[in-house]
């Protein structure tokens, strides 16, 4: 039982520090939108740097909680199989205790997976801003190019 406990501990903090490079990336590539166009090359490529990395820590991190969940599971059904022995064997009271433990960190996790799905989806989230403000701001070079085009055009004649 103290396996289930000590991974539902391990598995939530991992989701935690899973959110928190989610949040840290998130904010990186709001401030990257939020400046393109504005940037000096150096400044772009620095904050691209660090978007990177934060995109190896949230890859690091996601690893970090699927094998944590992968251990959580296993201790699980390892505990299911003594709270079914406890039980077979006449200890009641102990596997009611240890299905009751169970649950609780099966709660516990549950709320981590919650978190993570959440963090995931925002992180989709900021990728759609990310492409469409691209994408407006490749519109507005083009636009202003073919004004340039246009009034020297109009100069020459």
């Amino acid at each position: 039982m103290q396996a289930v406990r000590q991974c539902s501990v391990c598995a939530s903090r991992a989701a935690r520090g899973f959110l928190q490079a989610v949040h840290t990336r998130i904010a990186l590539q709001k401030r990257y939108l939020a400046s393109v166009g504005k940037l000096t090359p150096a400044e772009e490529d620095l904050l691209q740097q660090a978007i990177k990395g934060q995109r190896a820590e949230v890859g690091d991190r996601l690893n970090e909680c699927k094998r944590f969940e992968s251990s959580w599971i296993s201790a699980v059904n390892l505990c299911k199989l003594v709270a079914e022995a406890a039980y077979t064997s006449g200890a009641e009271h102990a596997s009611i205790t240890v299905r009751t433990n169970i649950q609780v960190a099966q709660l516990q996790v549950e709320e981590a997976q919650k978190m993570s799905v959440d963090a995931e989806k925002k992180l989709a989230e900021t990728k759609v801003e990310e492409i469409q403000r691209m994408a407006e701001y490749a519109a507005s070079l083009e636009d202003s190019e073919e004004h340039e085009v246009h009034e020297a055009y109009l100069r020459e004649d």
